[in-house]
């Protein structure tokens, strides 16, 4: 090969690596010959899918031969129903990765710049980088956004902050006082991402749950995703709200057909039954319970979270721990792409899933 396609590439693209999604069940069977494997690695929701979301794919698989409504209409009217939205204001995304990705696309290029946390969703450095845009990481705060060190690194090459909560991968939170106090400094030609891909866990503590905020804020934007507590993760579908001006230039942007009909009648069905996502958020606060009680018992540091999942700090490295789960076909996220290789990130299973961590942990962990 004599061309240097590398050098040939976004400058932006040649910093960066490719994004490493937790380990498929399928991939361990193939390594290890296991079965009876328990995946509780990409925060997934445990409980199976919504069986009204089962009957909707169901009935739209007569019409694969179709494009997809590329506007979604049907969904949009949903979105603006439930959320006390306009559909001026909604995009459809693949995911709210997605959403993130078409953002980074209409407001980043090469001179500017967009701030981040440390230890915050690690697509916010990659979207940044492969727009040419220059990524400023903010030190965290007890793992945490520390949203005041964020405004200060405003500089007049700022046109996008990245915020997510709760935070993924740690599990942290701010509050609607720290939230408010930060958007009084940010100044209206800077775009707020606020990225609620976990709010449905945090719904009932104090934290700003964005779609009740974007009268007050111009230049916020919000993305959800109905991945996690709407279990619809093999579908992808997303969706962000903003100001109609922002919405129009997102869907300029958007690429056409990007949600599958499936996805679209999945996630109208998802709105419809609340006795699933209400089911999915007490499942989740009773396994958070029977894990944080058992981690306790055995001495095992960890972030206390509002969302699906807990980060370990094992005062070690985690590598070789992760390792010994997955011969014990327990299969969690390790974090050192993030910074963090003393740290394992599990998510909130189901008893039985929860049980079963917390007896390979207690096996291959001292």
């Amino acid at each position: 090969m004599s061309c240097d396609y590398v050098a040939l590439s976004n400058p932006g693209v040649q910093l960066l690596q490719p994004y490493q999604a937790g380990k498929p069940v399928e991939e361990l069977e193939r390594e290890l010959g296991l079965d009876e494997i328990v995946k509780l690695a990409s925060n997934e929701n445990p409980i199976g899918p919504s069986p009204q979301v089962v009957a909707a794919v169901e009935s739209g698989l007569a019409g694969l031969t179709r494009y997809p409504d590329s506007n979604g209409f049907s969904l949009k009217q949903r979105l603006a129903s439930r959320f006390a939205v306009s559909p001026q204001q909604l995009t459809l995304g693949n995911g709210s990765n997605d959403l993130l990705e078409i953002v980074a696309r209409t407001f980043l290029r090469e001179g500017t710049e967009a701030i981040y946390s440390q230890y915050g969703f690690i697509v916010y450095p990659l979207v940044t980088r492969a727009c040419g845009a220059q990524g400023v990481e903010v030190p965290a705060q007890e793992y945490g956004h520390d949203l005041q060190a964020m405004a200060d690194a405003i500089t007049d090459k700022t046109r996008v902050i990245f915020l997510a909560n709760p935070n993924n991968p740690t599990g942290t939170h701010f509050s609607n006082q720290a939230f408010d106090a930060f958007m009084a400094r940010v100044p209206d030609s800077v775009i707020i991402v606020l990225d609620e891909a976990y709010s449905e866990y945090a719904a009932a503590i104090d934290t700003p749950q964005g779609l009740q905020q974007l009268s007050r804020y111009p230049n916020l934007i919000v993305t959800r995703t109905f991945s996690k507590a709407y279990g619809l993760a093999a579908l992808r579908v997303g969706f962000a709200v903003a100001n109609p001006v922002i919405t129009d230039l997102l869907n300029r942007v958007r690429q056409p057909f990007n949600v599958s009909s499936l996805a679209q009648l999945a996630a109208c069905a998802a709105l419809d039954d609340e006795a699933y996502l209400q089911r999915t958020v007490a499942v989740n606060a009773a396994g958070y319970q029977q894990l944080t009680v058992a981690l306790d018992a055995l001495q095992v540091d960890y972030i206390p979270s509002v969302a699906n999942f807990i980060t370990l700090d094992l005062k070690q490295d985690a590598l070789p721990v992760y390792q010994a789960l997955l011969h014990e076909g327990v299969i969690v996220r390790p974090l050192a792409v993030y910074g963090l290789p003393r740290h394992l990130r599990v998510t909130i299973g189901t008893e039985a899933e929860n049980l079963r961590f917390v007896a390979a942990l207690k096996k291959v962990y001292s």
